[in-house]
């Protein structure tokens, strides 16, 4: 019998060869609204996980919650019970302004995290699947939306990196700093898990990439609300099981 897996409470039985990992445990509700026959897995702490088909082809969406340790957690957890594709679907503060609202898929990843650096140094990249970036990219056209490729960035610190707040301030960290120095990169977004996943998901030697919807800019200066954010989240989800759909054909 299957060992249950310590933190997803999941058994080879149980997971699919594609994976979606969204960050937001209620955005895959949403998602396996969308599949065929969803079971539910387990909720455990942040990781909510369901199985189920999308046009014929069997998928599971889980999440990571927020940061890398926890997403590293899930793509440890999910490999040992069978993931072969692993896809990260979630949102990512943008850095120019044209980025709000459109969707970016990112070719690599600075680890700017620490998780990432118990496995391998720093110089080891993070890198997305060229074919799983090809598959999204055309994705996003044949669902009428925008895409951007390009780098990203992935911090642990949200308050302290991404966010001005009372202790930031107060500790007289330069948020603003931080973007402009990255944007001297050519960086284009930041997040707080895409370069674990695409590290892992070399290491453990499956494809794995990374599809963002720009919901905020640089320290929240704007933003996607309401209903069009509503709309944009069911558009991402839609784009990524048509881009696992285009995947599964081109193996036949």
């Amino acid at each position: 019998m299957s060992e249950t897996s310590l933190y997803m409470k999941a058994t080879p039985a149980d997971i699919a060869e594609y994976v979606i990992f969204s960050g937001d445990p209620f955005r895959v509700e949403v998602l396996k609204d969308i599949l065929d026959s969803p079971r539910h897995i387990a909720f455990s702490r942040e990781f909510n996980t369901y199985t189920g088909t999308y046009k014929g082809v069997r998928i599971t969406v889980t999440s990571t919650g927020i940061g890398a340790p926890s997403a590293a957690i899930a793509m440890e957890e999910m490999y040992e019970n069978g993931m072969k594709v692993a896809i990260r679907m979630g949102t990512v503060m943008g850095l120019q302004d044209h980025m709000l609202g459109k969707f970016f898929i990112p070719l690599a990843a600075m680890r700017e995290e620490a998780t990432s650096t118990t496995y391998v140094p720093l110089s080891y990249p993070a890198v997305a699947d060229f074919e799983l970036v090809t598959a999204m990219n055309q994705a996003v056209k044949e669902n009428g939306g925008k895409y951007l490729n390009g780098i990203s960035c992935t911090m642990d610190g949200y308050y302290s990196q991404m966010k001005e707040n009372h202790l930031s301030r107060k500790l007289q960290i330069n948020v603003q700093k931080t973007f402009e120095d990255l944007k001297r990169l050519d960086v284009m977004g930041i997040d707080m898990e895409s370069s674990v996943i695409l590290t892992l998901g070399r290491l453990l030697g499956i494809k794995a990439c990374v599809v963002t919807l720009t919901t905020v800019l640089e320290n929240l200066k704007a933003q996607i609300f309401g209903e069009e954010r509503t709309k944009a989240e069911a558009l991402l989800c839609q784009i990524v099981l048509d881009g696992i759909i285009a995947i599964e054909r081109r193996k036949e």
